[in-house]
């Protein structure tokens, strides 16, 4: 259960943010940008994207966040240029388990 926490968190927002935006309108955009989805110049959210952005599932140029894409990322699962993210295997729960008879 230890090594599952991010994806679980990761579920619970997106299901969270489904809630909140049917009640609620949660998104935000322009030059400085702060909602649940957000995107600008400078954006922080759970989802955002922007030059500089900030949040849980970030793109952008200079981005940080658990799950980020973009040129210069500080996260835990990266895809990018210069990368500084944390070196794991991926969680089995992502793969089929072959069952042999």
């Amino acid at each position: 259960m230890k090594k599952y926490w991010i994806l679980l968190i990761a579920i619970a927002l997106i299901f969270l943010g489904i809630i909140i935006n049917s009640y609620y309108p949660a998104f935000s955009s322009g030059e400085y940008a702060l909602n649940y989805f957000s995107s600008g110049r400078f954006s922080c959210g759970i989802f955002s994207a922007g030059i500089f952005s900030l949040g849980v599932f970030s793109i952008g140029i200079f981005s940080i966040g658990i799950f980020s894409i973009g040129i210069f990322n500080i996260g835990i699962f990266s895809i990018g240029l210069f990368v500084l993210a944390y070196k794991k295997r991926l969680p089995k729960i992502l793969f089929k388990a072959k069952k042999e008879v």
